[in-house]
């Protein structure tokens, strides 16, 4: 093979795992030759020495993490399915405010949010475990997100076959479960596995609020040894261990399912 044909994919044809995972390393390569040179140049020189020290509350944040993002998953799909589907219900009132939720969340920043419901809402209604703040936060935000994505999903289904099962004389919730779902969980599981990758970083931002997770401990670790740049980077590189499996589950999802999409 030559230099060159190594560097280029054909029209049409799925790229052998080789060539890819090459071209991967080379370019993982010149990143971090960047990357070093940058630093170089601004005379910064890395010292992760605190990882031995810290590696229990290092351990403690990330698990923190992931506890955050895994409940804020289940509860923000126990908000966001029924939302999509007061979004389209015949009693107005039950539309109108599923329909503003989103509107309002979605058109906030998370930040907003967080400050708005734990210092305001969670004050006047007596929350006050940062953790179960920080999880019902940040279901309330994905969960509007996760709306979008089933209310599209459900919207985008082709009408012949709903159409042949009214016909055939299903039932509402017999055409829901046995034609309209199979369908629907082809067409949003890609997205909502790219949304649970959003939750992991947006658990980020609930450090604001002193809860105790990944990017909170390295900011208490770097306040303690200085070394604000050695932290900064370890934490984006562990947030890239929970969010890179994501990514590859979503866009495995995206091929298998595009078949039956």
């Amino acid at each position: 093979m030559s230099p060159v044909r190594l560097f280029m994919a054909e029209p049409g044809q799925p790229v052998p795992p080789l060539k890819k995972a090459a071209n991967y390393l080379l370019v993982c390569v010149a990143v971090v030759a960047v990357v070093g040179a940058s630093l170089g140049a601004a005379g910064i020189t890395l010292n992760f020495d605190f990882v031995d020290q810290y590696r229990t509350r290092i351990a403690d944040g990330f698990l923190m993490t992931v506890w955050l993002s895994v409940a804020s998953l289940a509860c923000s799909m126990a908000i966001g399915i029924p939302v999509a589907a007061g979004q389209r219900a015949r009693f107005l009132p039950v539309s109108c405010l599923c329909d503003l939720y989103v509107k309002i969340i979605r058109g906030t920043p998370l930040i907003v949010q967080i400050y708005f419901f734990y210092y305001i809402i969670g004050t006047a209604w007596g929350v006050e475990n940062k953790v179960v703040a920080g999880i019902v936060i940040l279901s309330l935000f994905s969960g509007a997100y996760i709306a979008e994505i089933v209310r599209a999903g459900y919207e985008s289904l082709p009408t012949g076959p709903l159409e042949a099962a009214r016909a055939l004389g299903l039932t509402r919730l017999q055409t829901l479960t046995s034609v309209a779902l199979p369908q629907m969980v082809a067409r949003t599981l890609p997205a909502l596995t790219g949304q649970f990758a959003s939750i992991v970083k947006d658990s980020s931002l609930l450090s604001v609020i002193a809860v105790i997770e990944l990017t909170q401990t390295m900011r208490e670790i770097s306040a303690t040894n200085y070394n604000f740049f050695g932290c900064f980077l370890l934490l984006g590189a562990l947030y890239l261990c929970l969010t890179l499996p994501i990514m590859f589950v979503s866009r495995h999802f995206e091929k298998k399912m595009a078949f039956t999409a």
